[in-house]
């Protein structure tokens, strides 16, 4: 998986396992660029310091190519990591990767999921199917 973030010359995401011992929330998205998906992203990137004052690192996953990922998080001014799962293998393992249909054509791709994951690095709790316009808020009172 690789990602962008901070330091865009860093071509590959965090380990989950160097962030032990602080919060993090691991939020789903299906496709960058996409107006949910814009209006996701930009709602983490406003709520950034309430998410900082908490100690969570938030970090954004698709299963786009790095370049549209690195499009989409420089377009948007992203405050926050996103990675690139090509492979889907991380929506494999947290079990998002499923099947989907729009105007009646079916297609696999990532459900839109967030899960915040504990300082032991423990799934604490799983927000499925969540709304774009309220992410934020909900991902904000389950912290």
């Amino acid at each position: 998986m690789t990602g962008w973030g901070h330091d865009p010359s860093r071509r590959h995401g965090p380990r989950l396992s160097d962030l032990r011992g602080g919060k993090v929330v691991l939020y789903f998205y299906p496709k960058a660029n996409t107006p949910g998906c814009t209006t996701q992203a930009c709602g983490v990137r406003d709520h950034l310091p309430d998410y900082t004052k908490a100690g969570v690192t938030v970090l954004g996953v698709s299963p786009d190519p790095v370049k549209a990922v690195k499009k989409f998080h420089d377009g948007q001014m992203l405050n926050f990591t996103l990675l690139a799962d090509e492979d889907h293998a991380v929506c494999d393992a947290y079990g998002i990767w499923a099947e989907k249909s729009m105007y009646g054509r079916t297609y696999w791709g990532a459900q839109r999921s967030t899960f915040v994951i504990g300082e032991d690095g423990v799934v604490a709790h799983v927000i499925e199917k969540v709304s774009p316009k309220t992410h934020d808020e909900e991902v904000l009172a389950a912290l």
